[in-house]
This record gives C-alpha cells, structure tokens and sequence, in this order.
C-alpha cells in the first residue's frame, strides 16, 4: 500500500513539474489588442515575430512589482537588442494601459488581454497567478522558458543565450 501512495505521489509531483514547449490550441486562439485597438490572437502576434527570441513579459500598470521591474528589464533589452520584447497588459482598462506604456516609457511590442489576469485561455494557459511574469519563445516558436516571476530571473538569459 505504501508503494501504491509513493508512486501516485511521485506521478502527481512530475505533472505539476511539467513545462510546456507548445501553447495550446485554445491559448493560441485567445485575442489580445494592439495599441491602435487592432485585435490579434495570440497566434498571430507570435507568428509576427517567428525567427526571433521573443521575451513576454505580462505586467500591469497598477503592479508596483512590475513597475520596480522595469530597469531589470531594459538591462535586458540593452543585452539582447535583437530579441522582441512582448508586452503583454492585464490591464482592464485600456486607458490605464496606454497611460502605463507612455509613463513608464517602455520599449517593446504592446498587446492588451483585455479579461484581464483571471480569465482568458491565455492567462489559463500559462497559469498566471501572479505578475510579473516573463516566458521565453525561440526562433520556431517553442515555449524555452515558461514561467520566470523575476527580470533578472538567470533562467531567462540561459534561455536566451540557447543556441538552436
């Protein structure tokens, strides 16, 4: 019996473990708005940057913890100029958010998912519970680190220093 318990215990540790490398159907079919009010799915913004890293970095304008992370994230940006810096706003008002990228002057590719940090197949998708929080994609599109909750996080910068 006790083997029985340490087996499903270890089969249930392992899938928490697990880190996807492909989005889901449904994540990808989730809509995001650029800051001209275009609406985007998710696969389409990603296919826009095929061929390149891309950081994504979800935040919100009323987050303090993402707002003290913002020279975390230049430093980056200043590291790795060819990279795509995706912004991916919680914000529920459209407003806040394009006060947000203006305010805090950030460079980079802007997208809104507009339901918010709570509902959507996104944020579903990658498990958000808390922002910041930053993925990594490859050149083929590949999930190369699915969840950093720091910008200075050393995992982000092996997964873009990753050779293909």
């Amino acid at each position: 019996m006790n083997q029985i318990t340490l087996i499903c215990m270890l089969f249930l540790m392992s899938c928490n473990l697990e880190k996807p490398t492909q989005f889901s159907e449904l994540a990808l079919k989730d809509s995001a708005y650029a800051l001209n009010k275009e609406s985007f799915t998710i696969k389409a913004i990603l296919e826009k940057y095929k061929g390149k890293k891309i950081v994504i970095d979800v935040w919100a304008s009323w987050c303090g913890d993402c707002i003290r992370a913002l020279p975390a994230v230049r430093n980056l940006q200043k590291s790795y100029p060819n990279v795509v810096f995706l912004f991916l706003s919680v914000d529920t008002s459209k407003t806040a958010w394009k006060n947000g990228v203006r305010r805090f002057n950030l460079q980079g590719e802007h997208y809104n998912l507009p339901k918010g940090m709570k509902d959507g197949d996104f944020v579903d998708f990658i498990n958000l519970g808390w922002i910041p929080r930053y993925m990594v994609i490859d050149e083929t599109g590949k999930i190369a680190l699915f969840k950093a909750t720091s910008a200075s996080d050393s995992d982000i910068e092996k997964a873009l220093n990753t050779v293909l």
